[in-house]
């Protein structure tokens, strides 16, 4: 593919995203994509102008002292029957807004932010993991996986709680290079136990208890695309460990099943997720894959991305913008094509 039509998409696409983006768009594609410096006026505009976003202010004053947001009368019944937190909606929503907030260009001196982080970080194991949210039968990579993210986004690289949830990560890494979600499912599919019904299975783990299993043998069945990427994306953001051979075998795990069926049912298992454009980050996608993938430098010299780059330049829409529907939704749109614009320009900067 010729690096000029990509260069051309990024300069049109670009200059049409500056003239209507909110604030924190705005900063972001001036930064990432633009490379204008911390003090170029227009960024200090944008980033004032983040600083005062409504949406961020209200998400900021929706926060309760404990670092949590409230959640539906629904939600809470189904919570409070279950263990409790971390298990339930409140950590969810604790990890989708942080997220939100991130983007944002909030602080952790804002609101209750630090509060948030804590409350996450005291539900620590002695492991390194945090469990939750939707079971406690056994700790979850992907959440754990995005934990760290955040964590690493709102300055706290350098704890040691951190640290240690960095480490439990890299030690459960599979054979393949991937992860699982959950990775108790290398033992689920083994023949002693893969005829027992999922609610069985569950059940009996959490009688049994999850550490009471050797999983380290278990190889024949593989990794699971989205939370490989999940668990790369939270890795890659600890400083050094962003050019290790971990972070980059689970790189190429997700770029070579790129467009291929996941085979895990908790995510997501059509090819055609590849393809779906979605913001949030949720559960993974081949617009995030891409994203992290030129953030470690995957970039022409690799001819598995040609393909994917050439999806995603071919997603772009007649008026310069991607988008996740038919349906333009204004600020969700403008996210994705932020994150498509930064991921061409890394591309094309490597050629």
């Amino acid at each position: 593919m010729p690096i000029s039509d990509i260069e051309r998409a990024v300069e049109s696409s670009s200059q049409k995203l500056l003239q209507m983006s909110v604030p924190p768009v705005k900063y972001w594609l001036l930064r990432q994509v633009l490379d204008k410096d911390e003090k170029d006026p227009a960024v200090q505009h944008a980033f004032d102008g983040a600083n005062s976003y409504p949406p961020k202010l209200k998400l900021l004053k929706r926060m309760k002292p404990d670092g949590t947001w409230p959640i539906s009368s629904e939600e809470r019944l189904a919570e409070k029957a279950g263990p409790g937190q971390p298990v339930g909606f409140t950590y969810r929503t604790m990890l989708w807004n942080l997220f939100t907030l991130s983007e944002y260009k909030a602080k952790r001196s804002e609101g209750f932010i630090d509060a948030s982080l804590e409350k996450i970080l005291g539900w620590q194991e002695e492991e390194g993991f945090i469990p939750g949210p939707w079971t406690n039968v056994f700790p979850v990579p992907y959440y754990n996986g995005y934990a760290l993210y955040l964590m690493t986004r709102f300055g706290l690289q350098k704890d040691e709680r951190v640290k240690k949830l960095s480490d439990w990560l890299l030690s459960i890494q599979r054979h393949d290079g991937g992860w699982n979600k959950p990775f108790i499912m290398d033992l689920h599919y083994t023949p002693e136990y893969k005829a027992m019904r999922m609610r069985d299975f569950m059940e009996f783990v959490g009688k049994r208890g999850w550490r009471s299993f050797d999983l380290s043998g278990l190889t024949q069945y593989p990794s699971c695309a989205y939370t490989t990427m999940i668990v790369t994306w939270g890795l890659m953001q600890q400083g050094k460990l962003a050019s290790t051979v971990a972070v980059h075998r689970g790189a190429e795990f997700f770029l070579d099943r790129f467009f291929k069926r996941n085979p895990h049912p908790s995510y997501y298992m059509s090819e055609d997720h590849w393809t779906s454009l979605k913001y949030p980050y949720r559960f993974g996608s081949g617009l995030m894959a891409l994203d992290i993938l030129t953030e470690l430098g995957y970039g022409p010299g690799d001819a598995r991305m040609d393909r994917p780059v050439k999806w995603l330049l071919g997603a772009r829409q007649a008026d310069g913008m991607w988008s996740q529907s038919d349906r333009p939704h204004p600020e969700r749109d403008q996210w994705i094509t932020l994150i498509a614009l930064r991921t061409l320009h890394r591309y094309s900067r490597m050629a």
